[in-house]
């Protein structure tokens, strides 16, 4: 596999209060929020449009687990499906099974450290 990962798809992080956290950001630094969060758009060098989403979590949320850390990586790649399988390969710790929606497939693994790194191949087109 050439590129593994095309750019950073999220970031999520753990929040003790999520709903004001998204309001302070949105007073301040002009987020347009919403109940995700907020999303960013971009072009990449071919000019397909892409997103990155923004996003505070509830402090006691069960998503970043097996990780005990209050933030998630989520980068975005290509194919999924056979980026996990080349990772198992090399003995890379997968969290569950790839997960399939409208808007793409997520797929998640640990890094060395026990951060939990979510792997999105996006729909972009499903946002437009």
């Amino acid at each position: 596999m050439k590129n593994r990962v095309t750019g950073i798809g999220g970031i999520f992080f753990k929040s003790t209060d999520a709903n004001a956290a998204k309001e302070w950001y949105k007073n301040h630094l002009g987020f347009d929020t919403d109940d995700w969060g907020c999303t960013f758009w971009w072009k990449d060098k071919n000019g397909n449009k892409c997103s990155t989403q923004w996003s505070p979590f509830a402090e006691d949320t069960k998503h970043f687990e097996p990780s005990k850390k209050d933030f998630m990586f989520n980068y975005r790649v290509e194919n999924l499906v056979e980026l996990i399988a080349e990772l198992k390969k090399e003995g890379v710790t997968i969290v569950g099974e790839i997960q399939e929606y409208d808007y793409g497939k997520f797929g998640w693994i640990l890094d060395n450290e026990g951060n939990k790194i979510e792997l999105w191949e996006p729909i972009d087109e499903a946002f437009i």
